[in-house]
């Protein structure tokens, strides 16, 4: 199994976030999050992330398995480096005073060395090239759809091979949204595994292969996404039908 989440309880303070959720996600896949604002998704992503303090969510019983390795003791720069997973946040959180190639450079801060760095800056602005573009411009001048497109370029920067993406179409207009999913596409067919939020529910079951609906910190539904699309109670509270 590549990511194991088994029966996790989440807290921040005393308010319980998560009630004992499970679910998994197979290494090649694309698996999507569903569920209202103050469902728990962000509050799953944080924790798999192991977020330090003071964001960070207290987990007070479960356990997270990532290619069998349980995550609840290993610091955040861990699992960035040595496991390769990153978080594509919501918000996108650049830094808006450094340029598209200082915040680039930034997340090539564990990979000291790596003579594969160069290949692949190339390879973001081949994805990207409005980034190319832009590479020497501050990030803080970059419309919401570049900064998008950077926040996604910046994991790619750490050589993820797991990325978790916090409402990527979050602000885009439907042509730069439909360029955003297309590129993960094509990540994922390249062998990129990705586990993604997305409020527009439509779009995130037509893009991903399996789903989980979570409603106020439980799993309500899951399956294939062909299989929640169809799902009456789905539609209606998801879906708009």
């Amino acid at each position: 199994m590549y990511l194991q989440v088994d029966n996790l309880r989440v807290k921040y303070g005393n308010i319980e976030a998560l009630h004992g959720i499970s679910f998994t996600v197979e290494q090649g896949e694309i698996v999507t999050l569903i569920g209202a604002n103050g469902a728990g998704k962000t509050t799953t992503l944080h924790t798999i992330m192991r977020l330090p303090p003071p964001e960070a969510p207290k987990v007070v019983s479960g356990d997270i398995l990532f290619k069998g390795k349980s995550l609840l003791n290993v610091p955040p720069h861990e699992v960035v480096d040595k496991l390769n997973i990153a978080l594509v946040p919501e918000g996108r959180h650049i830094f808006g005073n450094l340029s598209v190639e200082e915040n680039l450079q930034l997340a090539t801060y564990g990979r000291k060395g790596d003579p594969t760095i160069a290949k692949d800056y190339q390879r973001v602005y081949d994805l990207f090239p409005r980034l190319a573009e832009r590479r020497k411009q501050r990030s803080e001048q970059l419309s919401g759809g570049e900064q998008q497109m950077l926040a996604v370029g910046r994991a790619l920067m750490t050589k993820c091979e797991f990325i978790m993406l916090d409402e990527p179409s979050m602000g885009l207009a439907p042509l730069l949204m439909y360029d955003m999913f297309r590129t993960l596409k094509q990540l994922n067919q390249e062998g990129l595994t990705i586990l993604l939020i997305e409020q527009n529910a439509n779009l995130a079951l037509k893009f991903a292969h399996r789903g989980y609906v979570l409603d106020t910190g439980e799993i309500v539904a899951s399956g294939p996404c062909s299989q929640l699309r169809d799902d009456p109670e789905v539609k209606k509270a998801y879906l708009g039908g």
